[in-house]
């Protein structure tokens, strides 16, 4: 059952409180001031907290400001018999989730509650499904190569400096630029993806910079780029090496003025944005051959990380195997397979010219076409 912590120095209003909230099916705990409802907060942990404002020793004010470090995703409902305008925007900009008057409506009381419980769990859920996907997308492997992109990921992340990632297809630059921006103070906001190599030249500039209605013909109304979703946060231009060189002027001035203009629009519009840059093109003989800007190269190379190529980090294999087996079983809601040693010495000797990606393949196979262990056999007949 929900747990609620009342903090009122009025008995009375304790008591019809925690009376009615009980009736509901909530737990209820009384603090008759704001040192003793502080002290149940350090010991327990509440779905929602009802505090008065004017209280002696500690008033709720006072309160909110401390559980807002004790117990941050705590939802507040503050109440007083001297309920302003003020009051009630001052409470809400500490963190407060609502404002009652006493003596308060019962239903509108029971209403608050509930929506408070309501935003707790979404809370909750959100954090444990960014963990979910967190773990999905982290980076495994102990081998010296990875452990230099790692520590690099490490010392580069907390900055706003640019970083170009270079390496192989399927070798795990998306998962670098991931841990790039969960790593940043930017990790609250957006991390928007775009794959350069996916989008038709003619459309790259729209999607990145948006477009004002009938600036073309298709553009029936006005579209938000890329560059302004991403406001606040990071993005991830993927494949760079692809985009056509009118779009990469105008990724230049954005870069270089923290600007941008949509197709169509004469308003500049400011942007906020971390850009965290992957290819897996050699961009200097891109240059040389007049197929990408040396300015932009330069704007977007403050920080360069290498993916090496999971041939050059064969140790990181059975990890990665064990962690896909895992990934495939909950994917198919099925119980993880095993794998014998020989099978994962086995894989451990094959070419991955597809690298982390062609390995991922081949395990969702392996655990289709096996039994409940994998073998060497299995390997054998179904790895290439």
């Amino acid at each position: 059952m929900p747990k609620i912590l009342i903090i009122d120095d009025e008995r009375s209003i304790r008591y019809t409180l925690k009376e009615i909230l009980e009736y509901e099916n909530y737990t209820v705990d009384e603090a008759e001031d704001g040192e003793r409802g502080i002290d149940l907060l350090q010991k327990s942990k509440y779905d929602v907290v009802l505090c008065d404002i004017k209280m002696p020793k500690m008033d709720g004010m006072e309160v909110l400001e401390r559980a807002t470090v004790l117990a941050p995703d705590t939802p507040f409902i503050m109440i007083s018999a001297h309920g302003t305008i003020d009051t009630a925007v001052e409470a809400t900009k500490k963190g407060a989730y609502d404002f009652l008057v006493k003596p308060p409506d019962l239903n509108r009381l029971l209403v608050s509650v509930r929506n408070a419980l309501d935003k707790a769990t979404l809370v909750t859920e959100t954090k444990t499904l960014k963990k979910k996907i967190s773990k999905t997308y982290e980076m495994v492997g102990t081998s010296g190569a990875l452990g230099k992109v790692k520590s690099a990921v490490a010392k580069v992340a907390p900055t706003d400096a640019r970083v170009l990632i270079t390496g192989p297809n399927g070798a795990g630059k998306e998962l670098v630029a991931r841990s790039l921006h969960e790593q940043s103070n930017r990790a609250s906001g957006p991390l928007v993806e775009v794959n350069c190599a996916a989008i038709p030249s003619e459309l790259i500039e729209s999607e990145l910079f948006g477009h004002e209605k009938g600036s073309f013909t298709s553009a029936v109304k006005q579209r938000i780029g890329k560059f302004e979703q991403a406001n606040g946060g990071t993005l991830f231009l993927d494949e760079i090496g692809d985009m056509s060189l009118s779009a990469q002027a105008k990724v230049l001035r954005a870069l270089q003025e923290h600007k941008i203009t949509r197709v169509g629009g004469d308003k500049d519009i400011t942007v906020d944005v971390r850009v965290v840059a992957a290819t897996n093109k050699n961009l200097l003989e891109e240059i040389e051959a007049k197929n990408f800007r040396e300015d932009l190269y330069h704007r977007l190379s403050v920080i360069l990380i290498h993916v090496p190529p999971l041939n050059e980090r064969r140790e990181d294999i059975p990890d990665l195997v064990n962690k896909f087996l895992q990934d495939v079983a909950r994917d198919y809601g099925n119980k993880p397979k095993k794998i014998s040693p020989e099978a994962l010495t086995y894989l451990q000797g094959l070419d991955w010219r597809g690298n982390v990606r062609e390995l991922r393949n081949v395990v969702e196979r392996l655990v289709i076409m096996s039994e409940d262990t994998i073998t060497e056999e299995d390997a054998r007949a179904y790895a290439k």
